[in-house]
């Protein structure tokens, strides 16, 4: 597949001269989160980039983390035989530059730093636990082309498996967006639903508990940043990144499986990001995992993700999502690139 990070700026006329695909340097991205582990391997265009190759695997390393404080060890044990295959297949693939960071899993674990050594003592990955607000960061870069430069205001968030990062951000008359606030909550999928489940799921009951919790952790950031008043002037837009909102996508366009290509940039109106929430919150367990766009993987995280996004938009009636399937590895692979470029 390939991503064009630059669909808001000129092109040349002339085609750039090509390299032979073999003598142009491959990078690799790898985001391990705390529900999910996930690698690209791209190389460079002269638009973007293009995936030679990829890996995500669901692995759960923050299970639990939220009530022990500690990863558990069938947790590290099922994410560093993921992560041995990302490491096989970056050598295999010959690799030049990598880049691996770890998220809210590994910022609140007690024992992330014997995790952290024991993945680079055997998989030779070493990853970096990296801030909520790079991660926030290299979340927007990764999704910014998909900005409309029509609306001068943004709000852009990333629903993960242990935390939700929300960026304010307003775009300059050139269509580039600054972070004006961001807020990391300490509320995603999976530690949210482990806090609110009801014998082993969230349900209909809980759901509006999951939504009230979240309004209340984002007030202080909304009336900060008036945020309220920007929507109803109609300034403000909608951008969200995560296995929540593509799963919203993909139910919507009723897909007989999941598409990237038919997901990524897509709008869902606010109308139908209550219904299809709704229809699934009338569903039990086993319907949820039967769902081909849902699976056995995601069966039980799908409703808190789902609440969490309705908290986000009964606060902010933007009335339009757009969906976004690229985040933190994208931006990490566009950084990359360029710090690379510089150095050259």
């Amino acid at each position: 597949m390939t991503y064009n990070h630059m669909q808001h700026r000129k092109r040349r006329k002339t085609a750039p001269r090509q390299e032979p695909v073999e003598s142009i340097p491959l990078y690799a991205a790898l985001d391990l989160g705390t529900n999910n582990c996930r690698m690209l391997i791209a190389r460079q265009t002269p638009y973007g980039f293009r995936v030679v190759d990829s890996f995500s695997r669901v692995t759960r390393l923050g299970e639990d983390v939220s009530q022990s404080g500690f990863l558990s060890e069938d947790a590290m044990e099922r994410t560093i035989r993921a992560l041995s295959v990302c490491s096989k297949k970056m050598k295999a693939r010959q690799v030049s530059f990598i880049r691996s960071v770890a998220t809210e899993a590994c910022r609140r674990a007690e024992n992330a730093d014997i995790f952290l050594s024991r993945v680079m003592e055997e998989t030779g990955i070493k990853l970096e636990a990296i801030t909520p607000e790079e991660e926030a960061g290299l979340a927007l870069a990764g999704c910014a082309s998909l900005l409309n430069l029509e609306k001068p205001k943004a709000l852009v968030f990333d629903i993960g498996g242990g935390s939700t990062e929300i960026m304010w951000i307003e775009l300059d008359r050139l269509g580039d967006p600054h972070v004006v606030d961001v807020i990391s909550l300490p509320v995603g999928v999976v530690n949210i639903s482990e806090k609110y489940a009801e014998a082993d799921e969230v349900n209909a009951n809980n759901y509006q508990a999951i939504q009230d919790h979240v309004l209340n952790a984002i007030a202080d950031f909304n009336e900060r940043n008036n945020i309220t008043t920007h929507v109803a002037n109609k300034q403000v837009q909608m951008l969200g990144t995560s296995g929540t909102v593509t799963t919203l996508g993909a139910i919507h366009l009723r897909l007989p499986r999941y598409l990237r290509s038919k997901v990524d940039g897509m709008n869902l109106a606010f109308k139908e990001i209550h219904r299809v929430s709704q229809n699934l919150t009338t569903m039990n367990l086993k319907q949820r995992a039967a769902h081909p766009c849902i699976g056995p993987n995601r069966a039980d995280l799908v409703l808190a993700g789902c609440a969490i996004l309705e908290a986000l938009c009964r606060l902010w009636p933007v009335g339009v999502l757009t969906i976004a399937d690229r985040g933190i590895r994208e931006g990490i692979l566009l950084k990359l690139m360029r710090s690379v470029k510089d150095e050259t």
